[in-house]
């Protein structure tokens, strides 16, 4: 007792004298300092596809190395491809969220793909009146039943399971926004307070815990799931709604005790990336093919060289350039693909007839092609695997079935009628010059001494190299470039010019 009331005389001075201090028993004023970090915004509009994947990786890069610790990304989207989806999804949660803080902001729509790249993020702000959701597997030209629905079905439902795990979503939720057949619940937890979703085979029966007398029902087993964005922020999917981006930085700034140093670097997708996306449209790279083959086709039967060559050349190189650019080409199939057209000039420059060389320079060309219908790396053989890679062949397949097709069409209407399109012969270069009168001032294979002859309408001559339906024919001493009247004319054949428009000269048949 008495070492308790020694010790007392020895504290109770030490308390006074601090009590007695200026400031002793006031609140503490020290604030922490908030951190100031740096935000990015990346812009992700139209279809999802390769091209804005690859765009979105650049730009994130360029976020990441300009020291933004926050990659908000501006979604207004209906979808797209789903293994395009899929690659930027795991892009989000594999690589951009591992190096700084990702935030979907969900500016007008995240529908279908849309949806997947915006769970990926692990926040998500939805601008009023927005929506998100509907994710289920189509396929264009053709429905999706049976095993082949489920297949795709159930890639899709594990991307977004993913997204969950990753992002703490409600998985139940996001199951409900790919398939049709779920029965989606939300019930109370006693216990916790908090609402829990359930599918309705899974419903919990213990009452004591869950208040299942007044469960609700969120999602009926004919629905897919869309969720405006107040039920987003409802049921747990969004983390805010805001009436604008700079709304949506508040929140984060308010949420995470940061502050945000000035305004947001803005990246949008460049000029020429938003071109090769187009470019790469199903419809567009089959009037390229079909412009690149008739190119070829005019240049191969009309004399000289022209514009219609230098027309399938720039057309080749859109094509391969625009597949390279987004990772469907690797080196070795345009390797491959230029190869074949060095065979099939020398096959048809250099070697006479039609061969072995000219043979392996088709295959060579179709093999390059059909290579950069399929993603893979240099050292795999270009071969679907999976349905979403099926899908997407199929859609390169059908571009260039609609190119050949087309190709096919205008070639047999320029055979019948190009003799008589005046405006063609301005796009072609030919040695011999006109002369007003119906003469034209040919090349002689004959002596400097004789006589220079002209040609005219009525002169008969003969074919000396295969008019397909251009080449030349000889009249007395003097090789005429001429076009044969919409057929295809043998050397040694007997021909008669009948008509003659400026620099051309158009022949037809002679019966002996």
């Amino acid at each position: 007792m008495k070492s308790a009331f020694r010790k007392l005389r020895v504290v109770l001075p030490t308390l006074i004298l601090l009590l007695t201090l200026p400031g002793a028993g006031e609140p503490n004023n020290i604030t922490t300092q908030e951190q100031t970090v740096k935000a990015a915004v990346i812009v992700c509009k139209g279809m999802i596809d390769d091209g804005l994947y690859k765009s979105i990786q650049r730009r994130t890069e360029i976020a990441l190395n300009a020291g933004a610790e926050y990659l908000i990304y501006e979604i207004s989207t209906y979808g797209g491809l789903l293994k395009s989806g899929d690659d930027i999804s795991k892009y989000f949660i594999l690589d951009a969220g591992k190096k700084a803080h990702t935030v979907a902001y969900v500016a007008t729509e995240a529908i279908s793909a849309g949806a997947m790249i915006s769970v990926s993020c692990q926040d998500i702000i939805m601008r009023e009146n927005t929506t998100i959701g509907d994710c289920a597997p189509i396929q264009m030209g053709g429905k999706l039943e049976g095993v082949e629905r489920e297949k795709t079905e159930s890639f899709t439902r594990a991307a977004f399971q993913r997204a969950a795990e990753a992002n703490k979503y409600p998985d139940v939720l996001l199951k409900a926004m790919v398939t049709m057949q779920t029965e989606v619940y939300r019930i109370k937890n006693l216990k916790t307070g908090e609402e829990e979703f359930f599918e309705g085979h899974q419903l919990p029966d213990d009452k004591k815990s869950y208040d299942l007398n007044n469960k609700e029902l969120i999602v009926k087993s004919d629905e897919l799931l869309t969720l405006t964005a107040s039920q987003a922020l409802e049921y747990g999917v969004s983390r805010a709604v805001v009436k604008d981006l700079a709304g949506g930085l508040k929140f984060l700034e308010q949420r995470d005790g940061v502050t945000f140093a000035g305004e947001p670097m803005m990246l949008k997708m460049l000029w020429s990336e938003e071109m090769v996306r187009w470019i790469n449209s199903p419809a567009v790279m089959g009037v390229l093919v079909m412009l690149a083959l008739l190119g070829v086709y005019i240049e191969f039967n009309t004399p000289g060289i022209g514009l219609p060559g230098l027309a399938a050349v720039i057309c080749f190189t859109i094509i391969i350039g625009s597949k390279y650019l987004i990772g469907m080409a690797n080196w070795v199939e345009v390797a491959i693909f230029f190869v074949g057209v060095i065979l099939l000039m020398v096959e048809i420059f250099v070697l006479p007839g039609f061969g072995v060389v000219g043979f392996l320079g088709i295959i060579l060309i179709l093999a390059g092609l059909f290579g950069m219908l399929v993603k893979n790396p240099p050292g795999k053989v270009p071969w679907p695997e999976s349905q979403l890679d099926w899908r997407l062949f199929n859609d390169g397949v059908l571009g260039l079935v609609f190119g050949v097709v087309g190709f096919a069409v205008l070639a047999w209407i320029l055979t019948k009628y190009l003799p008589k399109l005046e405006f063609l012969s301005g796009l072609i270069l030919v040695p011999a010059g006109a002369q007003q009168g119906g003469a034209v001032k040919v090349s002689m294979t004959a002596p400097p001494d004789e006589k220079i002859a002209g040609v005219n309408v009525g002169d008969i001559g003969e074919v000396v190299s295969t008019l397909r339906p251009a080449g030349k024919a000889k009249f007395t001493y003097a090789i005429v470039d001429v076009v044969a009247e919409a057929e295809f004319l043998d050397k040694g054949a007997k021909v008669e010019i009948i008509e003659i428009h400026g620099n051309r000269v158009v022949v037809r048949a002679v019966k002996s």
